[in-house]
């Protein structure tokens, strides 16, 4: 047996069992452990904001967040970077305030045409082997112009479906919750259980031996790219869920925090080493780590002292920092 089959033979077959190593497990649980440091940090700031409503309050915008940080996830995996899903997300959601609830087949075909151009992103990047970063960035620019042009104003409405489907009540667990668990169980079963998953991983660690295996590394590619187009416009369609409006310029941030989170769960920029998990428990903590900071107060020394804003994107970039930090620490151990 020889080629894709033997591939997914190979995916599929027992392995020895790993003996435990503590280092290993360590690095794997950092994700989580910065997830409840920050926890533990908002409730002794605000103990009522450790509630249903409170949790539902402070990740509002989780799941918009959590699916731009999967999409980036994606194209990580194949060992790429992208620079537009920020502007991406913007433009889908401009293209959902401004079409979808008056003519749902037009913003519909925009929408599947701008996945199929993110495909095609990848196709170009992998036939004239240019950067992916270099690309990206260029495309950021257009995404940004075409939400200009489609809504230059900021404004608009929510499909209906979408803000009841957004605003869903669930019993006992708030519904961003339950969104993130599900995405990432999806998300760890296509790309860590299946065969495909593997060969994603394997064209970001070792495409030659991809290549050789009988896979296409031109399909292997723009497949990535297309599920992060997919996963980008379910991110901008929740942000407009949440937002009821949109402009060109809402998520803009989304960017840096798709590779903060990626790369906060445990992901490399380069080897095919990603964790789809962790990525989606590194975005709801610096969705987290950013909201802590409106419980922060110094009533004693300065009444009425507030954080400002700006300063949310600090502690977002000092948590990243430190579980580097760690993570290097661990990686030198084991060396």
């Amino acid at each position: 047996m020889s080629g894709p089959a033997a591939l997914a033979a190979e995916v599929r077959s027992p392995r020895p069992p790993r003996q435990f190593n503590a280092r290993r497990l360590f690095r794997t649980a950092l994700p989580a452990l910065s997830l409840i440091i920050v926890l533990l940090a908002i409730r002794d700031f605000n103990p009522r904001a450790i509630s249903y409503f409170g949790f539902n309050l402070m990740l509002n915008l989780a799941v918009p967040v959590a699916l731009a940080t999967v999409a980036q996830l994606c194209i990580i995996t194949v060992s790429d970077l992208d620079l537009s899903i920020g502007n991406y997300v913007g433009f889908i959601a401009c293209v959902t305030t401004t079409w979808l609830p008056t003519r749902p087949w037009l913003g519909a075909a925009v929408i599947l045409g701008s996945i199929v151009v993110y495909g095609a992103l990848g196709a170009l990047v992998q036939l004239r082997q240019l950067p992916s970063i270099v690309v990206t960035l260029g495309m950021s620019f257009v995404w940004l112009g075409l939400a200009l042009l489609i809504r230059p104003q900021p404004g608009g409405t929510a499909p209906s479906w979408l803000a009841g489907f957004m605003g869903v009540h669930v019993p006992f667990v708030p519904f961003p919750i339950v969104a993130a668990v599900v995405l990432a169980i999806v998300m760890h079963i296509v790309l860590m259980k299946t065969a495909f998953g593997a060969v994603l991983r394997g064209a970001g660690g070792n495409p030659a031996a991809v290549a050789r295996s009988g896979w296409s590394l031109l399909r292997v590619k723009t497949t990535a790219y297309a599920m992060a187009g997919v996963l980008g416009s379910l991110s901008g369609l929740a942000l407009v869920g949440v937002s009821s409006s949109a402009e060109a310029n809402m998520a803009d941030g989304y960017t840096l925090l798709s590779i903060a989170g990626a790369i906060l769960g445990g992901a490399e920029f380069v080897g095919g080493r990603i964790s789809p998990v962790g990525a989606v428990i590194g975005a709801l903590t610096l969705q987290l780590a950013a909201v802590a900071l409106n419980f922060f107060q110094l009533p004693e020394l300065l009444p009425g002292f507030r954080i400002p804003p700006e300063w949310q994107v600090g502690a977002q970039g000092l948590i990243l920092i430190l579980i580097l930090a760690v993570r290097a620490l661990i990686n030198r151990g084991e060396a």
